[in-house]
């Protein structure tokens, strides 16, 4: 179970890496875009940390304020119910 955990997460950041790398390309060449729902659903559903890296190397959306708060708030929360889980699990 805690490997099948480990892959989603490792999967999920990768594809929301790529993602906004996609994204950046795309608004250079003024295509049709990936939404910002679609990104921020990346990150709600554990692509945070892929999400974050992707912004900074991309260097893209991070003049919106749903990205460079919104984000960081997501990974803030996300760590909480991490540190939770692992707290009833008394593993911490």
């Amino acid at each position: 179970m805690t490997k099948i955990v480990i892959y989603y997460f490792i999967v999920i950041n990768f594809i929301s890496f790529i993602i906004f790398g996609i994204d950046k390309v795309k608004a250079k060449k003024q295509q049709w875009r990936i939404s910002e729902k679609t990104l921020l659903l990346q990150c709600i559903f554990g692509g945070t940390i892929g999400s974050i890296v992707g912004m900074f190397l991309f260097r893209h959306k991070r003049q919106h304020k749903k990205f460079y708060i919104g984000i960081p708030l997501i990974l803030l929360f996300q760590t909480g119910i991490l540190m939770y889980v692992l707290y009833r699990m008394q593993v911490l």
